[in-house]
């Protein structure tokens, strides 16, 4: 069994202070996905760069404090950073790892929730990762790898994916343009969106605003994936959502697969 999980821990050192550790320890993923670690290469002590039996690899931001992302391992695999974009290369948004048979991205997709400017980003994002997405899909028809994409897409696909849906219509994350691209990658592009794969129900969130009562009220957005080529989707048999503690503003959101993990090429 190969487990997955993909969190936005807002901040790698916050969540670490908040019990992220201990709980990896007890979780026992074979690959965690971590997005907006907020941490320069210099400053990512030994603790959090390689914890437990894990190896971490990561694709830090040039800005300090802002975005990045990483993935930990068991496994001393091959990786590789961006996507040969320099605007969003620089700001820490994508890395992948790859096995045998299998590569695993961990991905920030922007916010466009701050200015107008930085919904313009989020698009420019968008044109650039199709593309990137698209020759992931083509590898895997011609040759049978597989690809699971993690991360925080900052993008809630359909109504049952936001509490309060109508008042957002037209709010970053939730405007008609992003959930088109969306339904493009599942429909025109082939990807399966694995959680809703296996769980069809309402009220399943990864997201709560620091707002109000949010959290409390369960008035939240599901903005973080696990999408998969075909071939491994079929192969996923649990998913959850875990709740008990929170390390950020993101819950862990975990997928099990029944593959055997083969030793990279």
């Amino acid at each position: 069994m190969l487990r997955v999980t993909s969190i936005n821990v807002n901040g790698i050192r916050a969540a670490a202070k908040k019990g992220l550790i201990p709980w990896l320890e007890k979780h026992n993923a074979d690959i965690v996905c971590l997005q907006e670690i907020k941490v320069s290469d210099p400053d990512l002590v030994n603790e959090l760069r390689n914890p437990l039996d894990y190896r971490g690899f990561f694709c830090h931001a040039e800005k300090k404090g802002y975005s990045g992302v990483g993935i930990y391992t068991r496994q001393d695999v091959p990786v590789a950073t961006g996507m040969g974009c320099n605007e969003f290369d620089a700001e820490g948004r994508l890395i992948r790892a790859r096995w045998k048979d299998l590569t695993v991205i961990s991905a920030y997709l922007p916010s466009g929730s701050s200015s107008e400017e930085r919904q313009a980003a989020k698009f420019r994002f968008l044109d650039k990762f199709g593309p990137w997405i698209d020759a992931m899909m083509e590898d895997h028809e011609k040759t049978g790898h597989n690809y699971i994409i993690c991360g925080d897409w900052n993008i809630a696909h359909k109504e049952i994916d936001l509490k309060n849906w109508k008042g957002n219509l037209k709010n970053s994350g939730f405007t008609p343009e992003e959930r088109a691209w969306m339904s493009d990658v599942f429909d025109r592009r082939g990807f399966v969106d694995v959680f809703r794969k296996l769980n069809p129900e309402p009220d399943q969130y990864t997201w709560w605003s620091n707002r109000g009562q949010a959290w409390a009220k369960n008035v939240g957005w599901r903005i973080d994936y696990q999408i998969a080529t075909p071939g491994i989707a079929e192969k996923a048999v649990a998913t959850s959502i875990y709740k008990d503690e929170r390390f950020s503003d993101h819950a862990p959101l975990t997928i099990d697969y029944d593959v055997k993990l083969q030793a990279s090429i």
